[in-house]
């Protein structure tokens, strides 16, 4: 007998794995080539050849002992010192690598961070739309997560209720830009105005509210847009990196944290991590693609394969009259549905051989979510089926 919390959740699994679960089972049935597949934020995009250069390189020269073993939990000192640097050199910070920890993707950082930080019954905000994993990592440390309603004109985070849902067991604050599963990026300005209500409300309650960055597509921006580096606004900010999709290694598991130096308690913070990584069953970062990405820095996917697919997409689906505003980053397009039972649009959208994800899962109903990181072949032969559905609704 499995424990209850568990029950709970296995009962409640995740949307988008259902949706690729069933896009396996079509494909079965009508062939992969006639069924498209939109659920899943999984890169088609190979990664740079600079990784499997550094792969070998590292291989090959590295001395025994140097890349399969154990290190500090946080991971080797000298990968983390360069991320620092980098850091610096691109976001001018002023970190080291007393501020890094290797983190297993950026949904080990998330963990451990919570684990970090909360007590049983604290609260963290999110932003609707929201990766609706972030409900199950909250469970996993018996927090409460609390939803902001969404600003639907521009999915930039509502501010004018923000002050509403944050009380004295509020203690985390999350903010993911480029959004998943909007594609908008949070403008400088959003920014500011939120670090002057958190700042503002640690003096109401007397204790740190924490911002957590959660960054994986901040490298997957389109039209030379900028996006803020929080730790330049906020003190009490860590900032969650992953290179799941910068460098399509989704599978490799590999990212890290960067904590604000001038973060409340600094030493404990990072002391606390260290052992959470341990702790919670990551132990380190894997060590192999620690090396790889110290060495590999500046590479990055060729995003230019992501902006064809929004182009093409997003040009069909307004053309045919469905409303989404335009992906600013990331490789996700949110879609207004045309009934208000999103659950059921998608469900309908299945007669086609369209697998999209309810806005349900993100806590925003009345969309839906299509993941253009799929071939752009895939994105041309689905637009008929697109206009079918919305011809559905006519």
């Amino acid at each position: 007998m499995i424990s209850n919390k568990m029950a709970d959740l296995v009962a409640g699994s995740s949307l988008i794995r259902a949706m690729f679960e069933e896009g396996k089972r079509l494909s079965k049935i009508h062939g992969i080539e006639n069924v498209y597949d939109y659920s899943l934020g999984n890169p088609n995009v190979e990664p740079p050849e600079a990784i499997k250069i550094a792969i070998s390189e590292i291989l090959s020269e590295e001395a025994p002992g140097m890349i399969h073993g154990y290190m500090n939990n946080s991971g080797y000192e000298d990968v983390r010192q360069d991320i620092a640097e980098y850091t610096n050199k691109i976001n001018g910070t002023n970190v080291s690598k007393d501020h890094v920890v290797m983190t297993c993707g950026a949904a080990g950082g998330l963990n451990i961070t919570f684990k970090t930080l909360l007590n049983p019954g604290d609260e963290i905000l999110v932003f609707a739309p929201y990766f609706g994993e972030y409900r199950n990592y909250a469970s996993n440390f018996d927090a409460k997560l609390v939803v902001v309603p969404p600003d639907t004109s521009t999915f930039q985070p509502n501010l004018e209720l923000l002050p509403e849902y944050i009380n004295e067991k509020t203690k985390i604050v999350i903010v993911n830009s480029p959004n998943n599963p909007s594609g908008v990026v949070y403008s400088e300005k959003t920014i500011i105005d939120m670090a002057k209500v958190l700042k503002d409300k640690e003096k109401e309650y007397g204790h740190s509210i924490f911002l957590l960055s959660d960054e994986p597509y901040r490298e997957i921006v389109y039209d030379d847009i900028k996006v803020p580096y929080l730790l330049n606004y906020y003190s009490n900010t860590i900032v969650g990196y992953s290179y799941s999709k910068s460098l399509s290694l989704p599978g490799e598991r590999i990212g890290y944290l960067v904590v604000h130096p001038e973060i409340e308690d600094l030493n404990q913070v990072m002391s606390s991590l260290n052992v959470a990584n341990r702790i919670l069953g990551f132990v380190n970062a894997p060590s192999l693609f620690q090396r790889v990405v110290a060495k590999t820095l500046d590479a990055r996917v060729d995003i230019n394969v992501y902006k064809k697919n929004r182009d093409i997409l997003y040009n069909h689906i307004r053309e045919v009259g469905f409303e989404a505003l335009k992906p600013e980053g990331a490789f996700y397009l949110f879609m207004k549905t045309p009934i208000e039972d999103d659950v059921k649009f998608c469900a309908d959208a299945k007669q086609f051989n369209l697998l999209l994800v309810p806005g349900t899962a993100f806590g925003c109903s009345g969309y839906v979510r299509l993941s253009y990181c799929i071939s752009y072949e895939r994105i041309v032969n689905s637009l008929p089926a697109l206009k079918k559905l919305w011809d559905l609704y006519k």
